[in-house]
């Protein structure tokens, strides 16, 4: 049975994936890590999971615990996700690594790093936001420059990075099918006397609050008429479905830097 070493393991979604593994036959909990000094430091995995005793104590470090999986799932800090690579890398474990907000520098790394080991990296894990993805690809390739586009996403206020990486992702994906650069054409605010919509232009907002697990609805506006493709999270066990699967998917894969488009096999689709 292959075995996952959690990082993250008392944070939200390091307990929803402790969750989902407890109760899986094909994969099973190796290990967890958490931040020095996080107050599950030293305590069974189970325990801030719900899910009862384990055997298996949180450390403080992923070094300490590294050895007692095949695959390391990864939702910590972007920061800490990186040097988690670099463990990954150096002991030639495999990592699945849903973080956000990383920096071009933190991304330049993950891209050096994922060779020497197999990585899969993806700002949204959900089976059905990577589908999303190739729908708005196919999209924005048929409907071309006659239909403005925008994306709207909204979070729980506790989400520190904006817009989300789903969000610049999804971006990504449009600004690549119509041929257009995202960082010289993306509008993340707008306010007063702003003039007349440019063509090119791809707008980003943000919203925040309560509790919203995760909304993103990308608007295809035309003379006429407006196409919308909207994802909704009711759950982050969606989320930590999506990175089980990766995990799974991954350990039997050549060394290389993957992601969920991938795992999922829709890269051989086309466009």
């Amino acid at each position: 049975m292959i075995k996952a070493v959690v990082t993250g393991a008392g944070g939200r979604m390091g307990r929803r994936i402790l969750a989902l593994l407890a109760e899986r036959s094909d994969i099973s909990i190796g290990g967890a890590a958490e931040q020095a000094g996080h107050p599950l430091v030293g305590r069974d995995a189970g325990e801030g999971a719900g899910i009862g005793k384990t055997g298996i104590v949180i450390r403080e470090d992923l070094a300490a615990c590294i050895a007692d999986g095949d695959v390391v799932i990864d939702f910590s800090h972007h920061e800490a996700s990186v040097r988690h690579l670099e463990i990954a890398a150096r002991t030639g474990r495999a990592i699945v690594i849903g973080s956000t907000g990383f920096t071009p520098a933190e991304e330049r790394k993950i891209r050096e790093l994922a060779p020497a080991t197999r990585c899969v990296t993806a700002p949204n894990m959900s089976v059905g936001v990577n589908v999303m993805y190739k729908l708005l690809d196919m999209a924005a390739r048929i409907l071309g420059d006659e239909y403005d586009v925008e994306i709207v996403e909204a979070h729980h206020r506790l989400k520190k990075d904006a817009p989300s990486g789903t969000a610049l992702k999804m971006a990504r994906v449009l600004a690549h099918a119509l041929g257009r650069d995202l960082d010289e054409i993306g509008i993340y605010a707008r306010r007063g006397l702003i003039g007349e919509r440019t063509k090119p232009e791809i707008g980003l907002q943000t919203v925040r609050a309560g509790d919203i697990v995760g909304e993103h609805t990308v608007i295809f506006g035309g003379m006429g008429e407006r196409l919308e493709v909207i994802h909704r999270a009711h759950s982050r066990d969606n989320f930590a479905r999506g990175a089980i699967r990766a995990a799974l998917w991954v350990v039997s894969r050549p060394k290389g830097l993957y992601d969920m488009q991938d795992v999922l096999g829709l890269k051989d689709l086309g466009t």
